[in-house]
């Protein structure tokens, strides 16, 4: 018997990343998700070079999104962040997104 067999997701919600509406299920981390959407750029480094996921477990940084909160963008590790209904990432720096 297979232990995923008897596995039940919850049912998927919707998250906005970078104005785009993108399926997730609560508790998959944010990382896992964006990488299932296709999403491997998660932001660009000081000298304009694409970054993503490396260690996967907090440690190294790469994977820093912006989550759209009530007091403002607070910068978040996203393999860190499990999923929520509504969650809304921008994936380029709120200010740098502006121009």
């Amino acid at each position: 018997m297979s232990r995923l067999a008897d596995f039940q997701r919850p049912d998927p919600v919707t998250i906005v990343v970078d104005d785009r509406e993108v399926a997730a299920h609560p508790g998959e981390t944010l990382a896992a998700v964006l990488l299932a959407s296709g999403l491997l750029r998660f932001r660009d480094d000081r000298g304009g070079q694409g970054r993503g996921p490396f260690c996967n477990m907090g440690t190294c940084s790469e994977c820093m999104v912006w989550l759209d909160g009530e007091r403002g963008f607070d910068r978040r590790r996203a393999c860190l962040v499990p999923v929520v209904a509504g969650l809304r990432v921008v994936t380029r720096e709120p200010d740098a997104a502006d121009d």
